[in-house]
């Protein structure tokens, strides 16, 4: 039997989203900014989040990729598994992932993107885990530090489940 246990309430959630949509806003007010959300993990999060950047000029693009697979342990090979739509050469983007722990994910897709010359390229992770950091990468902007706990809802599933949580649960197997 599996028990959900609550970790980051929803109401401490949007209001850190909050807060790094207004310094988003604020850091590119008088730009243009394409959003590049990492699927699946990210959706609801980066939703959330682009509703709260208040700027006239906002491109959103989707980047699928796929490194878990079925397991709680990344597997350190990562798949491509969407592509953007569109160039983004010359343009500042903002890479918004759910969590960095590994750091492997996010480094490859940092070089990946590198490749296609934007004009700036930083990183928006709602958590990050520096206990598991295998690669140290940078995030401009970070919604939580957390310990070295799988954290579950909020758009983060284990095993296609449980991503529609509104809040950041430990999913804990109960004895018995």
């Amino acid at each position: 039997m599996e028990q959900i246990v609550e970790y980051l309430s929803q109401a401490k959630i949007a209001e850190r989203v909050q807060e790094l949509g207004a310094q988003i806003g604020r850091d590119y007010k008088d730009r243009r900014l394409v959003v590049v959300i990492v699927l699946k993990g990210s959706f609801v999060f980066a939703a959330d989040l682009v509703r709260a950047i208040e700027i006239p000029h906002m491109r959103i693009d989707f980047l699928g990729v796929r490194s878990y697979g079925e397991g709680t342990e990344s597997t350190g090979v990562v798949q491509i598994t969407n592509d953007l739509s569109k160039p983004i050469e010359e343009e500042d983007v903002l890479l918004v992932e759910d969590i960095v722990d590994t750091g492997l994910t996010i480094s490859y897709l940092l070089d990946l993107l590198h490749t296609r010359k934007p004009r700036t390229l930083k990183v928006c992770s709602l958590l990050h885990k520096p206990a598991r950091a295998r690669i140290q990468v940078p995030i401009e902007y970070l919604g939580f530090t957390i310990e070295d706990k799988f954290v579950i809802g909020y758009g983060l599933d284990f095993a296609e489940k449980y991503r529609n949580l509104p809040f950041l649960g430990v999913l804990q197997r109960a004895e018995g």
